[in-house]
Formats: C-alpha cells, sequence, structure tokens
C-alpha cells in the first residue's frame, strides 16, 4: 500500500482545493414580466422564451 514520505502542507492541499467550491447561479431577468429566470430556459410565470409565447401557464390553463 502506498504511504506519503512526507506529510501534505496545508497550502499545497488549499491550492489542490481551490476548484471544489460549486459556482455561483447566474440569474437572468425575463423581458416581459421582469422576474428571475434562468438564462435560456423559458420563464415559467410568463411562458415566453426569446421574445415568443412559448409555453401556457398554469393561470391561463385554470382560465380556459
Amino acid at each position: 500500500m502506498a504511504v506519503p514520505k512526507r506529510r501534505v502542507s496545508s497550502t499545497r492541499r488549499d491550492k489542490r482545493r481551490t476548484h471544489d467550491g460549486a459556482p455561483a447561479v447566474t440569474v437572468a431577468t425575463c423581458p416581459q414580466c421582469h422576474k428571475p429566470v434562468l438564462p435560456h430556459t423559458v420563464c415559467k410565470s410568463c411562458g415566453y422564451y426569446n421574445g415568443n409565447k412559448v409555453m401556457t401557464t398554469r393561470e391561463e390553463a385554470n382560465e380556459a
């Protein structure tokens, strides 16, 4: 079994772990209803994507 010859310093250990953190979530605003949405996804509150109506919302489905 392999055993390290020298102890790994805290600096070297922390350098290795610099990319382990979760990236921050980017949030865009919907140009139609101005609510926060994930980029490149359909807005769940109004159903628009790229200026086009592509989905019916629950409120619209309940009205019909």
